[in-house]
């Protein structure tokens, strides 16, 4: 059905090829009107208006469209390597008492091999009187079969697959236009050539390119290195093509979340025009060496700061692991609430109203008037009375999940099924919603009480995991928080303020740290947040640079901190006690090689023509790290991680 609907966007005959003179962002504007508005009220627009609108509705429905066929397709790749990999381990299982009864009778042929009571000449002659020629042979050939490379597949099972796969593979490669880098360029091959096979005249098998074929495929796939088994070779493609798309070696177009991120940095002559402005509003100069100098500095006052403190630190001690200092942290003891904080606890319960949730909501927009923020999606004003009710009771019935149903009273015009209905159509969106919670946040503000909590420069990010019971693409699965379910994950930004300033809902239980640099970015509060706190989840190199190069702090709380490599730029430098913990040497060349690149990058995700996430999972690149990946870790390691040293 995603193909199809593909298929039928762009049966409407229209293309990007041509230039648009609309920005991004009002394309998106334009195609979300359009998207909520009734077929009437778009047909009742004057053109140019009419035309920009729709044109602009069907390029944006194409980019979705294809975005959804691209995630269905992973998450079939990924279910079915997943259930691969479940049958290898109970095929594993079934077989292990056949496998330990072979294993024991070789181990007492070796015993006998082994034993120096036993001479060489009578070896053979002591073994084949406990254990005949047939049962030793037997028993080898028992252990060739059961026991495979930790990392090879399961043929069984993956053949059983197939029929699955070649129901729609071949429309997938024939509606499905990829494109790619110089290092996707064997995948792309690879997909062609299977397409051809499905064609009026298809190659012969053993021409198939095999650059794409991974090293644990090669026994199944490859004979005296030509392709002789169309299954596998099949199944080998869709992992590689898996991960090119993870690594953006191969994308398609349009698209929002498989494109190119390359193409969507600043334009070079648009970059070198805004070079200096956009440098200033980084706080970041377009001299590498004195930015370098500048992040020494700080990395050996925190050296010495470290060594300083460390022997009075009973929280800290350095331990030789292999034959180097590893840090060790103790952990923290419990500390259970006081008496007068549960005291506390019970007098504000106690004084609390009992109250419904729905006058809550009434007051808050009373004293904040956050319902203002909700404009139509048409950007024109109305005539109706009462419409913050309206959208009151639209937010409650949005969020509790229980529908509109329960909030309808026909004899208030605010709150009839008609009213409601349209309220939810028009008024509640992404930006809407932004911009109430927005109001929010600048109310809060003005709270004596949330003042002294912090001035919202220190933010916590961190993901909640909730289980979704319907069957939809932006769920995911995670053995670990919702087995054999499927989930998603709540990204939540929360200021030193205690009040929320940005949340995102990533599929499944993926990792946090590609969406955390999102989460500030593109918050509209007032907070001008400068210090981030998250978990290991949050953590990578890369995020580190990405970090620096924004002008953020970043402090996550990492977990197996014995585990992480420590890092100097001066070889020379003498840091005491920790000289040896911090041994491995910054390769600075690379920073200066790459500088301009890394101010464009930065510049790109400030100015938001590429979404950080993108960028986060490019340079990450599935464990192959793209070419700005390697400067932006080189300058994660340049400055002392967290507010403190330990």
């Amino acid at each position: 059905m995603a193909l199809q609907r593909l298929t039928d966007v762009r049966d409407l005959g229209v293309q990007q090829d041509t230039p648009l003179r609309i920005p991004a962002g009002r394309l998106k504007t334009l195609a979300g009107y359009a998207l909520g508005a009734r077929a009437q009220t778009i047909a009742a627009l004057q053109n140019p208006r009419r035309l920009a609108t729709l044109r602009a509705f069907a390029i944006q429905l194409e980019a979705t469209a294809q975005d959804d066929a691209l995630d269905i397709l992973n998450q079939i790749i990924d279910a079915l390597f997943v259930a691969n990999a479940h049958q290898k381990k109970k095929a594993r299982l079934r077989t292990l008492n056949d496998l330990d009864a072979a294993a024991l009778r070789l181990q007492a042929v070796c015993q006998l091999l082994l034993d120096p009571h036993v001479a060489d000449a009578d070896v053979r002659a002591r073994i084949f009187a406990d254990h005949s020629a047939d049962e030793v042979a037997a028993a080898i050939a028992q252990v060739q079969d059961l026991i495979q490379p930790p990392h090879e597949p399961f043929d069984d099972q993956l053949k059983g697959q197939y029929p699955q796969i070649r129901r729609f593979l071949p429309t997938v490669l024939t509606t499905i236009q990829f494109q790619g880098t110089l290092s996707g360029q064997s995948t792309l091959d690879a997909l062609q050539f299977l397409r051809d096979l499905d064609g009026v005249q298809p190659p012969k098998l053993h021409h198939a390119p095999t650059a794409a074929v991974g090293a644990r495929w090669r026994r199944l796939v490859l004979d005296s290195g030509q392709v002789i088994d169309r299954t596998f070779y099949t199944f080998a493609v869709l992992e590689r093509l898996q991960q090119s798309l993870d690594r953006r070696e191969v994308f398609v177009a349009p698209s929002e979340r498989w494109g190119d991120p390359r193409a969507k940095l600043l334009p070079i002559t648009d970059w070198k025009s805004l070079r200096g402005q956009l440098c200033r509003t980084l706080g970041r100069s377009t001299d590498v060496h004195a930015e370098l100098a500048g992040l020494g500095q700080q990395l050996d006052s925190a050296y010495a700061e470290t060594a300083k403190n460390l022997p009075d630190n009973t929280g800290v001690r350095l331990e030789e692991i292999d034959g180097h200092d590893r840090p060790i942290v103790t952990g923290l003891d419990k500390l259970d609430d006081p008496l007068s904080l549960r005291t506390l606890r019970k007098d504000i319960q106690d004084v609390m109203p009992r109250v419904d949730l729905p006058e809550i909501l009434l007051e808050i927009q009373a004293m904040t008037g956050f319902a203002d923020e909700f404009t139509h999606i048409s950007d024109g004003g109305t005539r109706v009375t009462d419409l913050p009710l309206s959208i009151c009771a639209v937010l409650v019935a949005e969020a509790c999940n229980i529908g509109l149903e329960p909030l309808i009273q026909p004899g208030n015009p605010a709150l009839t099924r008609e009213r409601l209905a349209w309220v939810q159509q028009n008024y509640l969106r992404p930006e809407t919603l932004a911009r109430a919670n927005a109001r929010l946040v600048a109310a809060q503000a003005t709270i004596p009480i949330a003042s002294a909590w912090g001035g919202g420069e220190v933010a916590s990010v961190d993901g909640m995991r909730f289980v979704v019971p319907v069957r939809t693409i932006n769920a995911g699965g995670s053995p670990k928080h919702f087995p054999r379910q499927r989930g998603l994950t709540w990204y939540n930004g929360i200021s030193d303020q205690n009040m929320g300033f940005n949340a995102l809902v990533i599929p499944g239980a993926l990792r946090d740290a590609p969406y955390l640099l999102n989460v500030l970015l593109e918050q509209q509060t007032h907070l001008r947040i400068t210090e981030v706190m998250t978990d290991t989840a949050g953590y990578s190199d890369v995020v580190f640079g990405l970090f620096w190069m924004l002008g953020y702090q970043f402090s996550p709380r990492l977990a197996d901190l014995k585990d992480m490599r420590f890092w100097r730029l001066d070889p020379t430098a003498d840091y005491g006690l920790l000289n040896d913990l911090g041994r491995h040497k910054i390769a600075s060349g690379v920073i200066v090689e790459y500088w301009d690149e890394l101010l464009r990058l930065a510049g790109s995700l400030k100015m938001g023509t590429v979404q950080a996430d993108v960028v986060v999972r490019w340079l990450h690149g599935d464990k192959r790290p793209r070419t700005l990946a390697r400067p932006a870790q080189c300058v994660s390691r340049c400055p002392s991680r967290g507010r403190a040293p330990p």
